[in-house]
């Protein structure tokens, strides 16, 4: 199967996983079932979705985490420095994709409707954060599921200077897109992690929101001082 093929039929294939889709594990096994090697391409567009297409509520942390660990059982059987790279490259699109949308459509993004899969309340979030923290929200954002969704679209929105945005999003796509691969990589063969994904990847999404909870402290620190 074609790399064009298979992301055309990645659409269809989603809805058949079941009521557990959302789980990386289950996805990955999915993939792998139906596409075998190419399962990582599949995983490649899910990222770029997540990352580019507006489309917050995909496992990212859990999925690139999972990625490695199969790597390293060998259940996924592709080298490590090629997931590696192509889940870099994924990630450095998807982004490439939010800032154009964001770029292109400007406000009219703020002002859309609530709906099942957009919410209000996480654009304005995003905002926020994107105020606060400027370029190193591109790369601090990554962490944190939704924001990492909606922040290239606010960059575009905010008309950030692209050689600026490039810069920060490849350190974001590489500190995120390959850091948390090779996290799953060398923890996979964890006895303990192995047979507690799940928990493993709720750890995961815990520790991928400490940045942000060192900015915050910091941030709070020196306003307190300030004062």
């Amino acid at each position: 199967m074609t790399p064009t093929t298979l992301a055309g039929t990645l659409a269809a294939a989603v809805p058949t996983l079941g009521p557990d889709w959302l789980d990386p594990e289950t996805m990955i096994e999915s993939f792998i079932g139906r596409w075998g090697v190419w399962a990582l391409a599949a995983v490649c567009v899910v990222v770029i979705i997540e990352t580019g297409l507006l489309f917050p509520i995909l496992p990212g942390d859990s999925l690139l985490f999972t990625v490695g660990l199969f790597v390293g059982t060998g259940a996924l059987s592709v080298p490590l420095w090629a997931a590696c790279l192509v889940l870099f490259l994924a990630a450095f699109v998807g982004d490439q994709l939010g800032y154009y949308i964001g770029h292109r459509a400007g406000p009219a993004i703020f002002r859309r409707p609530d709906s099942r899969w957009f919410k209000q309340e996480h654009i304005a979030k995003t905002h926020a954060f994107f105020e606060r923290y400027g370029g190193r929200a591109l790369v601090l954002g990554r962490f944190v599921p939704f924001v990492r969704t909606y922040i290239p679209v606010a960059a575009g929105i905010g008309r950030m200077p692209y050689s600026h945005f490039v810069r920060y999003n490849a350190i974001g796509a590489l500190a995120w897109g390959v850091g948390i691969t090779l996290l799953g990589y060398w923890l996979g063969n964890v006895t303990v992690i192995r047979e507690n994904l799940e928990l493993a990847a709720i750890v995961i999404v815990g520790i991928s929101v400490l940045p942000i909870v060192i900015e915050f402290v910091k941030h709070r620190l020196e306003a307190r001082a300030a004062k």
